[in-house]
């Protein structure tokens, strides 16, 4: 029998937490690079998309809303003609990027030692031959 205090402690590993959902939503395909994006500051749609290269248009509203709906990225749509979109990071999204940044600069700073590493495991783990 579980404990109900068990339901009250957040946990990532827990299928049914709604920090899975959120983990999910930061670190899929393109949530990462969304908030990663938008923390040097606010975008439009499209200044976004070119932003995140090779996101397709769809993908990056489904996860410009999921990460709204998170409460990481706010939406204002501002009344001009035509109406004009911009997202920005809320603050609990500022410091969800902020981490993003530094694993992306650790990445991005040992991409040489990486490509080593894939190129060894490659020679020593070779493609079988069809």
């Amino acid at each position: 029998m579980t404990d109900p205090a068990d339901d009250l402690i957040p946990s990532v590993f827990a299928r049914d937490c709604t920090s899975r959902g959120v983990m999910n939503n930061v670190t899929g395909r393109w949530g990462g690079l969304a908030l990663a994006a938008l923390h040097d500051g606010a975008f439009r749609f499209n200044a976004l998309r070119r932003r995140v290269d090779g996101v397709s248009e769809k993908m990056l509203a489904q996860t410009l809303q999921a990460l709204e709906r998170d409460g990481l990225v706010h939406r204002e749509v501002q009344a001009t003609i035509p109406p004009r979109v911009e997202y920005t990071l809320t603050p609990l999204g500022a410091r969800v990027a902020a981490k993003l940044i530094e694993l992306i600069e650790l990445l991005e700073g040992e991409v040489d030692q990486v490509q080593s590493a894939r190129e060894e495991y490659d020679r020593e783990h070779p493609a079988p031959v069809r």
